[in-house]
C-alpha cells in the first residue's frame, strides 16, 4: 500500500518538469490510499485531473481542481453508481489511437486521456466478510472498472494505465524524469490485463457451483509469499492461495526464518492427517518428512502422542515436520525441542511461552493454523502441459460402509483400525500403514508394489523395536494376491483393513479366515500419488 506523502525533492523535479497541461489523468479508486498524494502529483507536473464520485469528493477536499466524468460525458451517474464511465466519450477518449483517430475524436468532443488510475470495487473482502449476503457481493462486482482498465491496457501505448497504489510513486518518478518507456508501459498493461483477470476468476470462483468441473477453468490466486527457492535451490517458486474464498488465511507463521517450499508442503501433509485423527476428540501428532507421514499417535496428553508419534521411526523423524490438533505450550515445545531436530511444528494455537522456548532456535518455524483446516474445494496437481483437478481427499468411509468380511470381527480393535485407516489415507502409495494402541508402529509409502510395503512397514516397526503383535494393518488399495496376507500373519498383525474390490477377495478372505485373522472392508481407496 501506499506509504506515505512525497518526498519533497520528488515534489520538486515534478514541479521541474513541466509536463504537458495537455495530459489528462481520469481517476477512479475504491481503494483510496496514495490517491491524494498521487493526484497532488499529476496536478504540481501539469496535468489536468477527470474523477468519479467518491474519488472526486475526496480529491476535491484536498483542494485538487477536478472535472467530473459526468461534465465530461453530459450525463449524470446513476442507477445507485452503477452507471457513470460506460460511456463513448470516456472509452474514447482512452482507446483512441493518437496516431489515426484524433480528427473523429475531435469531431465528438473526446478528449484524450493519457494515464487511467482505476482499482476495483472490494469483491473479495465482501465476500470475506460473514455478515455480507448475496446482493452485497452482487453490488461489488465491479463493470466500468475492468472496461477502462481493459481499454487503457490495450491502448498503452498511448495510455498508462495504473491499477495498484504500490506505483503510484513510481509512475510519477517516471515521468519526472521522463522515462516512461515502450517496456514500462507494456509492464503496466500486463499487470492490468492480471487484475481483471484475477478479478473475474474470483467471481466465477463464487458463482460456481462445488461440483462443477468447467470447460474453462480459472484460478482466483494471490501470491501470498515469494520463497527463495522452490524443492531445489535451482527452482523459483512463490506461495499462492486462493484470495476470494471468503475464508481467512490458512495459515500464520509465528516464528523462525521464512518458510521454504518443502516446509509448506509438508505442513499440509501433516495438518491434513492430523485433521483425521480429530474423530476420537484425543490429542493428536503427526509427523511427516517428504510429504510422508512417519509416526502418528493418540495420547490423553500431547506430549505423549508426541513421543509415541516420534517413537514409529526416530530416524525419519529427525528434521520432519510435526503437527498437533492441541495448542502449542512452553511444556510441549521444549519437550520437542530438546528431543530431536525439527524444521517446523504447527499447532492452531502458539502460545508466547512456546515461543519463549523457539527463540533458542532461529531455524525452527512455529505456525499457527487451523485444525482441521478450511476444506479446499478443490486439488489441483501439475501435469504435462498443464494441471490435472479433482475433488480434494479425505480418509473418512462413509457410514454404514464398512464390513466385515470375515468370521473373526475387530473387538477391541476399532480405535486402531480408526488410526491405521486414517493414516493410511494420507501416505503416498502403495500405502501400507501399521497402527497398536492408538499409534503408528510402521509405515510402508511409495512402493511400486503392495507386498513391498507389506514387508517396509514390518521392517521399520522391527527397526523401531515395536512390537507387531496383535497390530492393525490399513492398505489403501485392495489386495490382488494373499501375499500380503501372508507377511502380516507372520508379523503377528491381528487384522486388515482394505477397500476390497480385488477380482481375488475371495481368496484374500480366505487367507485371513486362515490365519485366524479379521478384515474389514471400507468400500473406499485412498490412493495418493
Amino acid at each position: 500500500m501506499w506509504s506515505g506523502s512525497l518526498p519533497s525533492h520528488t515534489r520538486r523535479l515534478i514541479r521541474e518538469a513541466s509536463l504537458s497541461t495537455n495530459k489528462h489523468a481520469l481517476l477512479s479508486v475504491s481503494d483510496k490510499s496514495g490517491i491524494v498524494e498521487f493526484a497532488e502529483g499529476l496536478d504540481e507536473a501539469g496535468w489536468s485531473l477527470i474523477s468519479t464520485g467518491g474519488t472526486a469528493r475526496v480529491l476535491k477536499g484536498a483542494g485538487l481542481a477536478v472535472r467530473q466524468v459526468s461534465d465530461c460525458t453530459g450525463f449524470p451517474e446513476m442507477m445507485d453508481g452503477r452507471l457513470k464511465t460506460l460511456h463513448p466519450v470516456v472509452h474514447g477518449g482512452i482507446l483512441g489511437r493518437r496516431e489515426t483517430d484524433v480528427a473523429v475524436m475531435d469531431e465528438h468532443g473526446m478528449v484524450p486521456i493519457d494515464l487511467v488510475c482505476v482499482n476495483l470495487y472490494p469483491f473479495e473482502e465482501v465476500v470475506g466478510n460473514p455478515d455480507s449476503s448475496e446482493g452485497d457481493a452482487i453490488e461489488n462486482i465491479d463493470i466500468g472498472g475492468p472496461a477502462m482498465i481493459r481499454s487503457a491496457a490495450k491502448n498503452h501505448r498511448n495510455v498508462l494505465v495504473v491499477v495498484d497504489p504500490t506505483d503510484y510513486c513510481k509512475v510519477l518518478r517516471r515521468l519526472t524524469a521522463d522515462s516512461v518507456d515502450a517496456d514500462f508501459r507494456r509492464r503496466l498493461a500486463a499487470k492490468a490485463f492480471r487484475r481483471t483477470a484475477w478479478y473475474d476468476a474470483g467471481i466465477s470462483s463464487c458463482f460456481a457451483g462445488s461440483e462443477e468441473l468447467p470447460d474453462e477453468w480459472v484460478l482466483p490466486l494471490r501470491r501470498r509469499a515469494s520463497l527463495r527457492y522452490g524443492e531445489n535451490p535451482h527452482q523459483r517458486a512463490a506461495y499462492y492461495s486462493d484470495s476470494v474464498s471468503g475464508h481467512p488465511e490458512p495459515f500464520r507463521q509465528v516464528h523462525g526464518v521464512e518458510l521454504s517450499f518443502n516446509n509448506i508442503a509438508d505442513m499440509s501433509a501433516a495438518v491434513n492427517c492430523a485433521s483425521e485423527l480429530m474423530g476420537t476428540g484425543s490429542p493428536a501428532c503427526v509427523i511427516v518428512k517428504h510429504a510422508n507421514p512417519c509416526g502418528a499417535a493418540l495420547a490423553e496428553d500431547p506430549a505423549v502422542a508426541y513421543e509415541r508419534a516420534f517413537a514409529c521411526d526416530p530416524v525419519s523423524a529427525y528434521g520432519g515436520v510435526l503437527c498437533f490438533n492441541r495448542p502449542l505450550d512452553r511444556t510441549l515445545a521444549d519437550r520437542v525441542i530438546g528431543n530431536q531436530f525439527v524444521e517446523l511444528v504447527a499447532a492452531p494455537q502458539i502460545e508466547p511461552g512456546a515461543v519463549a522456548v523457539a527463540n533458542k532456535r532461529r531455524n525452527l518455524r512455529l505456525v499457527e493454523v487451523a485444525v482441521p483446516p478450511e476444506r479446499q474445494r478443490w486439488h489441483v496437481a501439475p501435469a504435462i502441459g498443464g494441471l490435472l483437478i479433482q475433488q480434494p481427499h479425505d480418509g473418512s468411509i462413509p457410514d454404514g460402509q464398512l464390513k466385515v468380511v470375515t468370521q473373526n470381527r475387530p473387538d477391541g480393535k476399532w480405535d486402531d483400525l480408526f488410526v491405521a485407516s486414517r493414516v493410511c489415507a494420507w501416505v503416498k502409495s502403495n500405502a501400507i500403514v501399521l497402527a497398536k494402541d492408538g499409534q503408528t508402529i510402521g509405515i510402508g509409502a511409495g512402493q511400486a508394489n503392495r507386498v513391498a510395503s507389506c514387508r517396509l512397514s514390518v521392517m521399520n516397526a522391527r527397526k523401531a523395536g515395536l512390537d507387531t503383535e496383535g497390530a492393525v494393518m490399513a492398505s489403501d488399495g485392495f489386495f490382488p494376491f494373499r501375499d500380503s496376507l501372508d507377511i502380516a500373519a507372520e508379523a503377528g498383525v491381528a487384522g486388515v483393513v482394505q477397500p476390497g474390490g480385488s477380482i481375488r477377495d475371495r481368496d484374500v478372505i480366505a487367507a485371513a479366515e486362515q490365519h485366524g485373522m479379521w478384515m474389514v472392508f471400507t468400500g473406499r481407496r485412498h490412493f495418493r500419488h
